[in-house]
């Protein structure tokens, strides 16, 4: 089956091509009382049709308005033919526009996919069409790069470009150890799990391999799935079979990581004596997000108000010190205005190392409601205008609990990983270790951030976190927190 006008004429012959394809007379189509329409029809609105028309059917891109129409007809036939591209524009192939569709008018064209197909799709061979330029599809040139500009400050972070800033890598939420495992079944990970812990005995080193290598959102998948295949379960299961400090992890792995810290708060609070640590730490390293559900889920758990629990149990400025990081409210910006910065730093200054005593609601208004970024650079700033680092003035000038509270705000914000392999090597240092500190950084953080919490480990005590977890432990519990881990360094 053939269309008249296909192929496009050769180069040099009239634009109905050659003598052999199609013939010499071809049969009408209906242009030929065209210029009798002239008075019937708007030139311009022809001209425009005409325009939009090539343009859907993966003809030459003609923008409306590029060559003016002429009184009684049609615009007069461009430089080559119907059948050229414009320049700058790559050569539509079988009626598709090029990659990126159609630039708008008088706007450069658009790049294609560099150096090669669309992805998923094999390469197609060049191909040259009579009457348009040779084809250069797959690969067409890189855009540029820029070089990177120079930092206005040294607290804030340089651009790449003259116009557009560079983001710079967001490490938060893309550094775990454990990350969603391909071609995940459900039901078959509900399957395994109940052929571990039927019959007489139990295959834990089945369940470790299973849960041990799926994200928190995917374990959350097995549980509904195993009660839908088995009428089932799988956390009474999963307590039943197992026992000591690797149910106590396992069981942390099936939380989800707020229902997780909702828990791991109350029985900090719970009884008598307070886990101090454990609030500090849950607190001043959790996002604003992940603070707010954190107070909508422990009210709906245990119908007491987060804040309620901690009032209940501390007091004076620490108590004032968690309330305030439980509103979840700090400042997300990531601009740094310096001359708010120096006066951060002055009243800083004044409230501790420059007065008799110390105002301890001034620390505590600047650290826990500005910016992790302001504060890096008030950090930095009070490092140079007092000579002296801020964990110093802070433990001069307090003691405590609120020492430690501050404290770890500050260790938090300047670098998080590194306040976590403290609290790791501290948790595993000496005679006996902190279990339940142990487990949660280890659970917490295996999809967060658990990759730099090893390099830090590895950076501040010469030797691995793999291997004094190695030294530490024993057991299926040894083997469930080394599968956290993720390997060795």
């Amino acid at each position: 089956m053939s269309y008249p006008g296909y192929p496009p004429a050769a180069p040099g012959s009239s634009p109905w091509g050659g003598a052999a394809c199609p013939p010499s007379n071809p049969p009408p189509i209906g242009l030929e009382n065209v210029a009798g329409y002239a008075t019937q029809f708007n030139p311009n609105y022809m001209s425009g049709m005409a325009s939009n028309l090539a343009g859907t059917f993966g003809g030459t891109y003609m923008p409306q308005g590029l060559y003016p129409s002429t009184p009684g007809g049609y615009p007069p036939v461009p430089p080559g033919g119907f059948g050229q591209s414009p320049s700058g524009q790559q050569p539509s192939y079988g009626g598709y526009p090029p990659p990126g569709g159609n630039p708008p008018s008088g706007m450069p064209s658009y790049p294609g996919y560099p150096g090669g197909p669309v992805p998923g799709q094999p390469t197609p061979p060049p191909m040259n069409y009579p009457g348009q330029p040779p084809a250069t599809y797959p690969g067409q040139q890189p855009m540029p790069n820029y070089p990177p500009g120079p930092a206005v400050n040294p607290s804030m972070p340089s651009y790449g470009g003259s116009t557009v800033p560079t983001v710079p890598p967001v490490t938060h939420g893309n550094r775990g150890t454990i990350t969603e495992a391909l071609g995940f079944d459900p039901l078959k990970d509900a399957e395994v799990l109940r052929k571990a812990m039927k019959g007489l005995g139990t295959d834990e080193q089945a369940i470790i391999d299973c849960l041990g290598s799926r994200s928190n959102k995917q374990r959350q998948q097995i549980i509904l799935s195993f009660k839908t295949a088995y009428g089932k379960d799988l956390i009474k299961d999963l307590k039943s079979e197992l026992s000591g400090n690797f149910e106590k992890t396992i069981l942390a792995m099936m939380k989800t990581p707020v229902m997780f810290d909702a828990y791991e708060i109350k029985e900090a609070i719970k009884g008598i004596g307070t886990d101090e640590n454990c609030l500090i730490e849950i607190l001043a390293s959790r996002s604003n997000e992940h603070i707010k559900e954190l107070n909508r889920v422990y009210k709906a758990e245990f119908k007491k108000t987060l804040e309620e629990a901690i009032k209940s149990d501390t007091s004076g400025h620490f108590q004032r010190l968690l309330i305030s990081l439980s509103q979840g409210n700090r400042d997300e910006s990531t601009s740094v205005d310096m001359a708010l910065v120096q006066k951060d730093v002055q009243e800083l200054y004044a409230a501790g190392e420059n007065r008799l005593g110390t105002d301890e609601s001034k620390f505590n208004a600047i650290l826990c409601a500005r910016s992790r970024a302001h504060l890096r650079a008030v950090f930095s700033e009070y490092q140079r205008m007092c000579n002296r680092d801020i964990e110093k003035s802070i433990c001069r000038e307090m003691s405590g609990d609120l020492e430690k509270g501050m404290l770890a705000v500050v260790k938090c914000l300047k670098n998080t990983p590194a306040f976590f392999a403290e609290r790791l090597q501290k948790a595993m240092k000496g005679a006996g270790t902190k279990d339940r500190t142990l487990i949660r950084i280890m659970v917490s953080r295996s999809e967060v951030d658990l990759l730099d919490i090893r390099a830090e480990y590895k950076r501040m005590y010469g030797r691995s976190l793999y291997a004094d977890i190695t030294g530490d432990t024993s057991g299926d519990y040894r083997k469930i927190l080394l599968k956290l881990c993720g390997g060795n360094d």
